[in-house]
């Protein structure tokens, strides 16, 4: 039981004296996660705006399997990036396993169905409100597109940080494709799997710590974006 307590007291001081290695690990974190974040709603939110507006043969299918790929295993697309970078591969002449570039291609396969799926069903609502006045006003599909993106922000702004919550919390994908290197690909989660199995209770239980307020931060978010969108639309 004292064990457990000097863990926790040691867990709080590295956080509160600013630890160096904590604080790089958290950081990089971020940064992989945030960047991933900016490439996966650059994509997922316009064709989520698309799939919204646009009619075509198989948009049912495409919207079916977007929201199947947001249960894909993550370990499952950390292998197949894995396999794709890989030397033999036919991306590896880029050399890019075992980097933090891999660790965000691997948090972009994850997160942007997520993204795309909880966006779509808030601007397939925006679109049934806005449809009669755009099609009247002969907007074009570039502008309906548009429309849709700027009024529905708070939305899109709710499900990009659902998946900044996943992408941030992510372990298995980016382990296989990131290596867990000290100092170049290690992260919150990497980090905390790792020292848990070293013994090292003080920083794993420090990262957790702020894992946990990330993801409190997030969810709290999440929530106050969606009681406001609600009472807009009142």
């Amino acid at each position: 039981m004292n064990d457990l307590w000097d863990g926790f007291a040691q867990a709080f001081w590295l956080i509160v004296s600013f630890d160096g290695d904590l604080y790089e690990i958290a950081w990089r974190s971020l940064q992989v996660t945030g960047a991933a974040l900016l490439i996966a709603s650059a994509l997922a939110l316009p064709l989520a705006a698309f799939l919204a507006v646009q009619r075509f043969r198989c948009r049912r299918g495409t919207i079916a399997v977007l929201n199947a790929l947001m249960g894909l295993p993550p370990v499952v697309v950390g292998l197949v990036v894995y396999v794709l970078l890989s030397r033999s591969g036919p991306f590896g002449v880029l050399g890019l396993l075992f980097t933090p570039t891999a660790m965000i291609i691997a948090q972009v396969v994850i997160i942007v169905p997520l993204i795309a799926s909880i966006a779509h069903q808030s601007l397939r609502d925006l679109w049934a409100e806005y449809h009669d006045l755009l099609i009247s006003m002969n907007t074009t599909r570039a502008q309906r597109i548009a429309t849709l993106l700027i009024d529905g922000r708070r939305a899109l702004l709710t499900a990009a940080l659902a998946g900044f919550g996943r992408g941030v919390g992510e372990v298995g994908a980016i382990m296989i494709v990131g290596g867990n290197i000290d100092h170049v690909t290690r992260v919150m989660t990497t980090a905390i799997a790792l020292e848990t199995g070293k013994g090292n209770f003080a920083l794993a239980l420090g990262l957790g710590f702020i894992l946990i307020a990330l993801s409190v931060a997030i969810n709290l978010a999440i929530h106050a974006l969606s009681q406001t969108e609600t009472e807009g639309r009142w």
